[in-house]
């Protein structure tokens, strides 16, 4: 039988904010364990939260991005349950009155563009850690995270493949990133992604029974256990067995998903309003004042530049994967780079560059007006592309400029016809049998002696000058 899987995802993005949701204490990452919290957030008695408007102000933001309907009149509810690192016993969260309702965004793959729909995107605190590892038989818990305000975005289950998954939760990052109003950092768990998946026969209306998978913190990962959950629901339907509803983990190093506990419905939760907390009231102005920040968005930025500058899709995908990149690439453009000259250096060397620094493009010693200078050289003559990949790489690691390391290491370009005359004519004398085969007709050797000249002035000759005068002289000879 042929089966269909059927997919949501609920995305937690940490908002960028200085403080946590309901109290002063910082959100840095990495303090030492518990230094960063209060009577709030730990949850003493008789103490009152106080919400952070920046954190509303940051899920409005969101929700006017991807097309939400944002609600004039939303509230925080209690979600009860019982776990060492949830100190008050419940989580701030929202239930049945969120900030932001029914939005989407579009995704590609395989060529095919599909409108993905988002249920709700709501407003929560962040839970403690529970530290297991190096402790011996004990556990110990870390509260530095809780009380830090998160972002929930519940997609519809419109997702149909495991790639499809992955795609948009990139979308995603990329929005938030975009907007400012989360730093996407996976690793560290500032966005992080569960999914609930099942299957159904293909045709069939009715979603079948699903799981909820945990503990995917990359793309690839998501992928990998979407691919894996689905084909184990296969495998037991097609041997006659019934589906669990449960909560399950991704294992990244035995590539499975496993059990962890059953899957709980909204009414274990025993969700109530929050008596603490006011409801949220929100209105025109304060929108209209929010979608002013916005930027422009990833989509609507990419189509730009293959309409403005005549960059191939590829080109775009990638310069508009991240708001950083996007800056600096038109920033070198207003600077008089060639669109596709500019694309060419940043897809190919800085990436190379960034990639073995494992260092993200916001962190990038390079500046846009350096490989517009460096441009200018080659355009002119004074290097050739082959001598630029040096000073290039010489800029992204001094962070001088391009004349400046031209001239200290004497990388200007030959471009001196008698000068290259020479050489070739000492080329020849060199390879006086090469000579002779290319009379005999071996033309592909004029590949050779270019590069025996380019070799001889060690990569400073003119390349066009150097084709030139070897066809000129070699066609003479013959």
């Amino acid at each position: 039988m042929q089966y269909e899987a059927v997919i949501g995802l609920e995305i937690h993005a940490q908002l960028l904010t200085e403080s946590k949701m309901f109290c002063g204490c910082s959100v840095k990452f990495g303090s030492e364990p518990n230094t960063q919290t209060c009577p709030v957030c730990i949850g003493m008695p008789g103490v009152l939260p106080v919400m952070n408007k920046k954190a509303i102000e940051y899920v409005i933001k969101t929700g006017l991005a991807v097309n939400c309907k944002i609600a004039p009149y939303s509230r925080f509810a209690r979600k009860n349950y019982f776990y060492p690192d949830l100190p008050k016993g419940y989580q701030i969260s929202q239930y049945e009155l969120p900030i932001c309702e029914n939005g989407f965004v579009e995704i590609t793959v395989n060529g095919e563009t599909r409108k993905i729909g988002l249920t709700r995107i709501h407003l929560e605190e962040d839970a403690g850690k529970n530290i297991h590892e190096g402790a011996g038989n004990y556990s110990f818990v870390d509260l530095n995270r809780a009380g830090t305000p998160l972002m929930e975005i519940v997609s519809e289950p419109d997702i149909r493949s495991p790639q499809e998954a992955a795609e948009f939760v990139k979308k995603l990052r990329a929005i938030v990133r975009y907007i400012g109003v989360c730093d996407g950092n996976m690793e560290q768990g500032s966005l992080r992604c569960d999914a609930n998946v099942s299957v159904r026969p293909a045709g069939q209306k009715e979603f079948g029974t699903r799981t909820e998978i945990k503990n995917m913190n990359s793309f690839k990962f998501i992928e990998k256990a979407l691919d894996y959950e689905i084909k184990r629901q296969i495998k037991i339907l097609n041997e006659g067995g019934r589906i669990v509803q449960e909560t399950r983990l991704w294992d990244s190093n035995r590539g499975i998903t496993e059990s962890m506990r059953s899957k709980e419905e909204a009414h274990d939760y025993r969700y109530f309003p929050d008596p603490d907390l006011v409801p949220v009231e929100v209105n025109n102005v304060w929108i209209e004042q929010i979608r002013t920040q916005l930027v422009e968005m990833p989509d609507a930025r990419r189509q730009r530049f293959i309409t403005q500058y005549g960059l191939p899709e590829q080109d775009a995908d990638l310069l508009t994967s991240e708001r950083a990149i996007a800056e600096w690439f038109e920033q070198a453009v207003k600077l008089g780079g060639d669109p596709k000259g500019v694309s060419n250096w940043m897809m190919g060397e800085l990436m190379r560059l960034l990639n073995e620094e494992n260092r993200p493009f916001d962190e990038c010693p390079l500046k846009s007006a350096q490989l517009v200078e460096m441009l200018v050289l080659i355009e002119k003559g004074t290097i050739s592309g082959k001598i630029a990949k040096t000073v290039f790489e010489e800029m992204y690691k001094t962070g001088k400029d391009a004349d400046v390391i031209v001239k200290e290491k004497g990388l200007v370009q030959v471009s001196d016809e008698s000068e290259i005359e020479k050489v070739v004519d000492d080329i020849f004398v060199k390879n006086l049998k090469e000579v002779e085969r290319f009379k005999a007709g071996e033309e592909k050797l004029l590949g050779f002696f270019a590069g025996q000249v380019m070799k001889a002035t060690k990569g400073k000759a003119n390349p066009k000058m150097v084709n030139e005068l070897l066809k000129k002289k070699l066609s003479g000879i013959s």
